[in-house]
């Protein structure tokens, strides 16, 4: 792996002889947490599920590309990157994935172009944010807290006139819908009863657009304007590459039974093939975020940014508690629909909203950065995982499900990020907090997943599930290798003293 000095501001060219296998290693094990990351997702859903894969992906690019920098840092980088994931979660997407692949479709190729274009769109809004807030955290530019409880609420405000100026009018009884629309449309099926989803994709492109505006042309952070663009692509390209191999099932399915493909039909009936796509669609964009990032790298700045902290450890404590409590209740208390409680949905419907407590704890905190890669991301997840297994299915008892799925992971998680937080003030290495974060996580998701999948293991009778659970295991075991390899290594690159010296 390539590594940068901490007094360097950015990869000296004597560092750069292996940079296009340095650059292969970054795509593979970055898409390889994207796709698994991805492919989790699935079961949980939105904001919160797609924060696993915003945490895989962020600790490794985090700890591939500025492993000699600072622990909190890096834990700023990993989760400014890890909440801005979560964001275009918000947008509806199912339908248009039926574009390309429902029953009733199948044959019309202007309904797979179109829901392709509208798969493009969605999956570049839902990553670019995630890209532009990975260069935010790695280019350089000191973001404060003011600044982000100032930007965030300005962004929201775009969000709603861009759905009033190009999701608007939506009138399903009337039959009336936006002009550019990617959902179910009369258009394609005039005579079906259909029930149109209400899109907010064009208030989010338009609140992308403008972030990106304001930290290339008013902040001059030249990283941050390229990875909203490498973001934006690489999750267009997922999100219809991904649908491409289901609908490709979907319009060909005499491929996986009698024809080209036929030996292996006794696996392909097995295949979840929506959980294939999600899983593509992580490999993919993760492998471009990481390619993206590889080419930017000169303009990853190391020294220019100090570790100051803005917030006191009280004020994050109250953050942190606040955002948790909004989180966990909108998530699992059912109110009363009369009860004016109920608009605390409101915190999770829009990913804007849901982001701004922990950017504004993250950008100024020390606690903060290492609490939401780890505690503050699993406890939804831990959450649903419980909901599922216990008070759906029934498949564990109460108190096995909360000790087992709830107390005992989220102690295991907060204390791990408690020793990251001290170790952070002894000097800890950014590849050494990137490490142990990427195997608590990697490995907390992967038995989560397990215990939703009720194990599906490859050995046993094959089920729907098997074959992603099977793909998970090799991400899970490549990325702990990954992880051991790069915490465990302890030299620094010589470099010449005279380019050490060069800001």
């Amino acid at each position: 792996m390539t590594d940068i000095p901490s007094n360097q501001t950015s990869l000296p060219a004597e560092k750069d002889r292996h940079g296009v296998l340095f650059a292969l290693v970054a795509m593979l094990l970055t898409a390889m947490a994207a796709g698994m990351g991805w492919g989790i997702r699935g079961q949980y859903g939105h904001e919160s599920g797609a924060m696993i894969a915003g945490v895989l992906a962020a600790l490794t690019l985090v700890m591939l590309f500025v492993p000699w920098t600072s622990s909190l840092r890096a834990a700023r980088a990993a989760a400014m990157m890890t909440v801005a994931i979560g964001i275009g979660g918000s947008m509806t997407y199912g339908q248009t994935v039926g574009l390309t692949h429902d029953h009733e479709l199948i044959g019309n190729w202007e309904a797979l172009r179109w829901g392709m274009v509208g798969l493009f769109i969605k999956g570049g809004i839902w990553i670019g944010f995630g890209g532009v807030f990975l260069g935010m955290g790695l280019g350089g530019k000191r973001y404060r807290p003011l600044e982000m409880a100032l930007l965030i609420p300005a962004l929201l405000g775009l969000m709603f006139l861009g759905i009033w100026l190009i999701n608007t009018p939506f009138d399903p009884a009337n039959k009336i819908l936006p002009r550019v629309y990617f959902s179910d449309h009369w258009y394609f099926e005039p005579d079906r009863e259909l029930k149109p989803r209400r899109e907010i994709w064009g208030g989010m492109l338009l609140a992308l657009s403008s972030l990106a505006a304001y930290v290339r042309l008013v902040r001059g952070d030249k990283l941050a304007g390229r990875m909203a663009l490498v973001g934006f692509i690489a999750g267009g390209l997922g999100f219809s590459g991904g649908q491409c191999v289901q609908a490709y099932h979907a319009w060909n399915p005499e491929v996986f039974t009698t024809g080209a493909l036929s030996a292996y039909a006794d696996y392909f009936k097995y295949f979840n093939w929506w959980n294939m796509m999600e899983t593509t669609f992580g490999l993919i964009w993760g492998g471009i975020m990481a390619l993206g990032l590889w080419f930017n790298r000169r303009l990853i700045a190391i020294d220019d940014v100090s570790d100051e902290v803005t917030i006191s450890p009280p004020w994050e404590v109250v953050l942190c508690v606040t955002h948790l409590v909004l989180l966990l209740t909108a998530e699992f208390l059912r109110l009363p629909r009369g009860s004016t409680l109920i608009y605390l949905i409101v915190y999770i419907e829009f990913g804007l909203v849901m982001s701004m407590l922990p950017l504004i704890g993250i950008v100024g905190g020390r606690f903060w950065p290492y609490l939401m890669v780890l505690p503050v991301v699993a406890a939804p997840v831990v959450g649903k995982t419980l909901r599922h297994l216990t008070y759906s299915t029934e498949y564990v008892s109460q108190t096995i499900g909360w000790l087992m799925i709830v107390e005992v992971p989220m102690a295991l998680m907060l204390c791990i990020a408690a020793w990251l937080i001290c170790k952070s003030l002894k000097k800890q290495p950014g590849k050494s907090f990137a490490a142990i974060a990427l195997l608590s996580t990697t490995w907390l998701f992967f038995d989560l997943n397990a215990m939703f999948f009720e194990g599906a293991l490859p050995w046993e009778e094959w089920t729907g599930r098997t074959a992603n659970q099977l793909i998970f295991g090799v991400c899970t075991i490549s990325l702990t290798l990954a992880a051991l390899v790069c915490g465990l290594r302890r030299s620094r690159p010589n470099v010449p003293e005279e380019r050490a010296e060069t800001k």
